[in-house]
């Protein structure tokens, strides 16, 4: 958690921005699209431009000699693979210079049947072949579908296994009522790892209220959608 000099409101625009990791993972993106999307977090100054791991030797041109590196997300959106692909997914793209951090999801079908021995085997696998290459790895659990109970637990599964971050959502879940990055949620998490581990919020961060509130709460990223970014940077005015 970040130890704040001063209030979000009170931050320039490339300050705000480091906390973006600039979303880019629709599926259907086309390539232009996507050289587009990581040529305006590079211009932004965003921490990541998030893409899936097919794109990153189109885009790894334009962030080069930037501030911005490349999040790939793997295993997205379900993180049902077996350990043994996640673990060569995280090393497939580890090997790119481009890329500093890497980005799971954790099985959450493990986690709502109470398998926490087996989420954190799993998750120290990953973050294993992530340190290993000098990596830091985001753990994603879908919030939206767990309660607090069981994202407290998997929090502590996240530190058990050495992870570098606990995140919120995918963004991608059907089926349930999706809200996100909530404070109430980033709270939780914010409670439940202090200083042990950073915390990345995602999903339905979409005004600017909301992601100065979760700066000055103490979160360390937040996972902002193409459309949404020049809404939180105040871009628009």
């Amino acid at each position: 958690m970040k130890k704040l000099i001063k209030k979000a409101n009170e931050m320039t625009t490339k300050e705000l921005a480091a906390y973006i990791d600039y979303s880019v993972l629709k599926p259907e993106f086309t390539q232009e699209e996507i050289i587009a999307l990581t040529k305006d977090g590079v211009k932004l100054e965003c921490a990541t431009i998030c893409i899936n791991p097919g794109y990153i030797e189109l885009c790894e041109p334009y962030v080069k000699g930037s501030k911005t590196t490349l999040c790939p997300v793997t295993d997205f959106p379900f993180g049902t693979s077996s350990t043994k692909s996640r673990v060569e997914q995280i090393e497939d793209v580890a090997k790119y210079d481009s890329v500093r951090e890497i980005d799971i999801v954790a099985n959450f079908g493990l986690i709502i049947s109470g398998k926490y021995d087996e989420v954190t085997k799993d998750i120290k696998a990953c973050v294993e072949a992530a340190h290993k290459n000098g990596k830091e790895i985001k753990i994603i659990f879908e919030t939206d579908a767990l309660n607090e109970e069981q994202i407290r637990k998997t929090c502590k599964c996240c530190i058990e296994a050495g992870a570098d971050f606990v995140k919120t959502s995918t963004g991608f879940l059907t089926g349930y009522n999706t809200v996100g990055a909530t404070p109430e949620i980033v709270k939780i998490m914010l409670e439940e790892v202090g200083d042990k581990c950073k915390v990345k919020g995602s999903g339905g961060i979409r005004t600017r209220e909301h992601f100065l509130k979760l700066i000055d709460m103490g979160i360390d990223r937040m996972g902002v959608g193409y459309k949404s970014v020049p809404v939180v940077l105040n871009l628009d005015k």
